[in-house]
């Protein structure tokens, strides 16, 4: 598919407001959960952009903390805004799979 390219990047952004929704997390640290979720071409190139994106979008914020190795890092963290978000993402996700199975459990 010649646009998948887009469409993963509005999934990703849903999955790393899901992922700052859990922990605390920084920039790297979110790579590192999508690599584990099995987003294997994933790299921290396509994951700043979104997660500036996001911050400018008011859903997240962030917070310079010291890191025990080396220099501060930037830690993420949920607006109320991007809970908002979050539970939209996931009600739209649920429907668009559920039809998306449909089409392909289709045996006519």
């Amino acid at each position: 598919m010649a646009n998948s390219t887009q469409i993963l990047k509005g999934l990703l952004e849903g999955c790393i407001l899901r992922i700052i929704d859990k922990n605390e997390t920084y920039g790297y640290q979110v790579c590192e959960k999508l690599i584990q979720y099995g987003f294997r071409e994933i790299t921290e190139g396509s994951v700043y952009p979104i997660l500036i994106r996001l911050e400018k979008k008011h859903l997240i914020y962030s917070v310079m903390k010291p890191s025990p190795l080396g220099p501060m890092r930037k830690y993420y963290y949920l607006e109320n805004a991007g809970r908002t978000e979050l539970n939209e993402f996931i009600s739209v996700w649920g429907e668009i799979k559920e039809n998306i199975e449909n089409v392909l459990k289709d045996e006519s």
